[in-house]
């Protein structure tokens, strides 16, 4: 397997994915019973995901932005083709990829600050909890509990489109997030 595979994921990406599962999972699981493992999970999360920013631009090839994010043309094109079940494989990640992972990326960014407002707003805790946060505490809940419904969302397309892609193209990506290996280009 391994001279007829290429290394596509570095380990720091591998542990920044695995490392978000684990703390979204975590602060989805504890909001209701354990705050504090709750509010940590969160900032758990927006570390990570300004680590992945910075990842993105000088990071190793197919973890940088610029690898994998492409024009609304080549993903319209990618989606009709994965429709018809004949996608172009892509070392990285493909183009309906590419965009889930700025969307995932966007969303998990709102959640976690709009968390961080929302301790303020409730608790005049955290970072924010000297501020007049209190103030739009209705509105700031309800944009927490919206996009966390839009992240259990698109989280469940993203995993649609893994194990898709997966079957397509016969290749086990859930394996290769994990190994940071793939097979070779055809």
């Amino acid at each position: 397997m391994i001279e007829d595979s290429i290394r596509v994921w570095d380990a720091f990406l591998r542990l920044f994915h695995w490392g978000l599962v684990l703390a979204f999972a975590l602060a989805y699981m504890s909001a209701e019973e354990h705050y504090g493992l709750h509010v940590w999970s969160g900032y758990a999360v927006l570390a990570l995901i300004a680590l992945r920013l910075l990842w993105g631009f000088v990071g190793t090839r197919h973890a940088r932005f610029a690898d994998f994010v492409a024009g609304p043309r080549r993903v319209s094109g990618y989606a009709r083709a994965m429709l018809r079940g004949t996608p172009p494989r892509s070392t990285g990640h493909n183009p309906l990829g590419g965009w889930m992972v700025l969307a995932l990326l966007t969303d998990l960014s709102i959640i976690a600050l709009s968390g961080v407002a929302l301790d303020a707003a409730e608790n005049r805790a955290g970072p924010l909890g000297g501020t007049r946060m209190f103030l739009y505490g209705d509105l700031i809940k309800h944009t927490h509990e919206i996009t966390t419904d839009l992240g259990l969302a698109l989280i469940a397309l993203h995993m649609l489109g893994v194990a898709g892609s997966s079957w397509l193209h016969r290749e086990n990506l859930v394996g290769a997030m994990i190994t940071g290996r793939k097979r070779k280009p055809d």
